[in-house]
């Protein structure tokens, strides 16, 4: 049996040339068509979309129940809410919605009760639909707030820097938080597109690190791909990565002291993003009292390397 070849579950399978296989984000770069609402999970949908969405979407529900029940209260016979009258249609309207929104959230002020069989009942259906909504939308919020996550920065650019007495593949990467991650551990794949008998196909190799691992990270990490004659970029000129479609893929997994949970961190570099004999600039120092200073709008800071590398023969 022939020994399948890696493949880290973006396919080897070539039709058109990607944009890109994970975006700047994390993501990845799959758009899901001819899903059914059984696909389809609320808790997953709010956990996962931004804090503003969120908010406007609790606040869309509020409004939206109380005026279904507003409107049940208003179609009630004269009587059924003691308080409720009002000069005014609207403003009958009005005093429905507020007593449902304080049935709702179980304050009852008092000033509108429910007199009739009719309203109890609706007004008791109310009242548990409040209890089990506001004990979702708490566990919604404490699961939003909770959720370790990794706010790993990743530099803009990767570089090709000198690196000892040769090259290497280098890119950097910084805890945005003040929370401790540690035991981290770096994984880079390396995806290009190779010529096969048929037609082109997708390769995905592993590229080795100088150092996979660091106990911790408070300040950045440089993540060195040494160029040796057994790495997949040895020889390779700009023009040949362009060729190749090259991307180059990131996985950073940590431990989050702070949540006990490990988190992780996907990114990836483009053929486009790599800087040719460039080199990271410091991106802290030691103040005059003795501590360190971390720059984090210096994570990305490049400059010139100082002398042109030698030209590396293909190996």
């Amino acid at each position: 049996m022939q020994r399948p070849s890696f493949d880290p579950g973006l396919t080897q399978q070539f039709t058109v040339p990607w944009s890109r296989a994970i975006d700047k984000d994390g993501t990845f770069n799959v758009r899901r068509r001819g899903a059914t609402w059984r696909d389809f999970h609320p808790y997953l949908h709010l956990v996962n979309m931004g804090w503003l969405p969120f908010l406007a979407v609790l606040l869309l529900g509020f409004v939206v129940v109380n005026t279904i029940f507003a409107a049940i209260y208003f179609e009630l016979a004269p009587g059924q809410l003691q308080g409720a009258e009002a000069a005014t249609a609207f403003d009958r309207f009005l005093k429905g919605f507020f007593f449902s929104a304080h049935t709702l959230t179980t304050v009852g002020y008092g000033n509108i009760s429910p007199q009739g069989i009719a309203a109890n009942v609706v007004a008791s259906v109310e009242s548990l639909l409040g209890v089990l909504g506001f004990a979702v939308a708490t566990g919604l919020l404490f699961g939003r707030v909770s959720r370790p996550s990794a706010r790993i920065g990743f530099s803009d650019n990767m570089v090709i820097a000198p690196y000892q007495d040769g090259t290497s593949l280098q890119f950097r990467v910084v805890n945005r938080r003040a929370n401790s991650l540690v035991e981290l551990e770096a994984r880079v794949v390396l995806m290009t597109v190779e010529p096969g008998p048929e037609r082109p196909r997708r390769t995905y190799t592993r590229l080795r690190l100088e150092r996979p691992k660091v106990l911790f990270l408070p300040l950045t990490w440089t993540i060195v791909h040494p160029i040796e004659a057994n790495s997949p970029l040895w020889g390779k000129t700009p023009e040949d990565l362009d060729r190749l479609q090259a991307e180059v893929m990131i996985l950073i997994k940590a431990y989050d002291d702070t949540f006990s949970q490990t988190v992780l961190a996907r990114s990836s570099y483009t053929h486009q993003e790599i800087l040719w004999n460039a080199r990271f600039e410091p991106a802290f120092y030691v103040d005059p009292d003795g501590g360190m200073v971390l720059e984090l709008p210096k994570l990305g800071a490049t400059k010139p390397a100082m002398a042109e590398p030698e030209p590396q023969a293909a190996g």
